[in-house]
């Protein structure tokens, strides 16, 4: 911190020298150790990340540990600066980020002030597997709708695997140990390097193209995430959408997600598991049936015996154990009403018989046979056209006219001699007396 040109500076000053005489204040040491950090500048500092704490406050704050050696040391960003990672950033993410050093002069501490940070090595891989996923994921790619269920008991099980590997040995002793007539047809590749991905394709291909393959499995054991990169390869993810038979993807354990588990139609934690969920437990599924079986048999003899219970009841019914007793409690009431009714009949026609006699009687007396009877004629006038019509005054008469005088025991046929206009007594128009009674005398009775 001194030189030969601090040497005639005064004594206990800044620029002077540090000596037992004349010693530098704290503020002074301070502020020269913040100038010399300053002209540091900005740098990049890779480190792995063994704290992070976002504070409501605007900052967050992280510890950076050198994976080799026991140092660290604090950095201080915007919450934005760790929102922009493509990949999301954790304890343990190995980073590099790019800030200056500051010296806090009030505190003696020191701290870097990050604008930038990138995830390299597992986290650059993560982030560049993370863009791949969404990707596909705006493409449609994983939508659950499109997800295909599996068979209930499949003819064959297609299985992708490696020759001889733990996977095929975990698939087979379960499905076998499930369903002992299983069928698996097992199409060997590569599971891991640069060549992995295409013999992953051409093994799927070749089972789907395989009509009696139901179901195909996808198996590999647990692995870093450069050992599983293949199974998040773009070309196999493509594959796997546009097979026709279902695929159960059982890549790695439950932590591992490859983009395959996605694009696959069902994801199974392990090749267990996947074994498990596409063979049916032959034994579990014949005690099933036995147990359905039985709860069938149980609700039907249940309703059969609720059925005669009701029939039961309905026979203990009086309705139902004396039918006729209802009829013969009835046949005194019908018995009565039935004279009554033939009363009412009887009298209902007696009395209009008596109305239409006395009705008949009416219209006898007020008849012209009637008053015929008494000793009237009825004359017509007898015309070409025979509606003879009534006589009813001496106007409608002229000497020589023929007439049909109506008498109580026939007719005869007259001619008019003469006409002679009698007064108010004469007798009813079209009417004449019989037996040469005077038409006063006739008026009179």
């Amino acid at each position: 911190m001194t030189g030969p040109a601090s040497t005639n500076a005064p004594a206990g000053g800044a620029g002077g020298p540090s000596t037992a005489e004349h010693p530098w204040p704290v503020r002074v040491v301070s502020m020269k150790i913040a100038q010399w950090i300053d002209r540091l500048g900005e740098v990049w500092v890779e480190g792995q990340i063994t704290q992070l704490n976002r504070r409501g406050g605007g900052t967050a704050f992280l510890t950076l540990r050198d994976p080799s050696a026991n140092v660290s040391v604090q950095v201080t960003c915007l919450p934005a600066v760790l929102d922009r990672s493509e990949v999301p950033l954790t304890e343990g993410t190995q980073v590099i980020v790019r800030g200056r050093f500051t010296y806090w002069t009030g505190r003696g501490s020191l701290s870097l002030r990050i604008t930038e940070i990138r995830a390299v090595g597992v986290g650059e891989l993560l982030a560049r597997i993370e863009r791949l996923r969404q990707l596909l994921h705006a493409e449609g790619l994983f939508d659950p709708r499109l997800k295909r269920p599996l068979p209930f008991l499949p003819r064959t099980v297609g299985l992708v695997t490696a020759r001889a590997s733990a996977a095929e040995r975990d698939v087979r002793s379960i499905a076998e140990g499930r369903w002992p007539d299983v069928r698996i047809r097992a199409e060997y590749a590569t599971v891991q390097g640069p060549t992995a991905a295409p013999q992953l394709v051409a093994a799927l291909r070749a089972l789907d193209a395989d009509p009696e393959v139901d179901v195909i499995i996808m198996a590999r054991g647990g692995g870093s995430v450069e050992d599983l990169l293949p199974f998040s390869d773009e070309t196999l993810c493509r594959a796997v959408h546009a097979a026709r038979t279902p695929i159960v993807s059982a890549i790695g354990h439950e932590p591992d997600n490859p983009l395959c588990d996605f694009a696959a139609d069902v994801r199974a934690a392990t090749p267990t598991d996947a074994a498990k969920r596409v063979v049916p437990d032959v034994v579990a599924e014949l005690e099933r049936i036995a147990e359905l079986r039985g709860r069938a048999a149980a609700a039907l003899r249940g309703w059969v015996r609720r059925e005669e219970h009701t029939l039961d009841a309905l026979r203990s019914r009086p309705v139902f154990a004396h039918p006729l007793r209802l009829v013969d409690d009835r046949a005194d009431d019908v018995a009565r009403l039935l004279r009554d009714v033939r009363r009412d009949v009887r009298r209902t026609v007696e009395r209009e018989s008596e109305r239409t006699a006395h009705l008949a009687a009416r219209l006898t007396s007020l008849g012209p046979a009637a008053t015929m009877a008494r000793g009237y004629a009825v004359v017509q006038k007898v015309t070409p056209d025979g509606e003879n019509p009534v006589v009813r005054g001496i106007d409608e008469l002229a000497p020589g006219s023929q007439l049909r005088v109506r008498l109580p025991d026939g007719a005869a046929t007259a001619a008019v001699m003469g006409v002679t206009k009698l007064g108010a007594t004469a007798p009813k128009k079209g009417m004449v007396p019989l037996g040469g009674a005077r038409p006063e005398q006739e008026e009179n009775r």
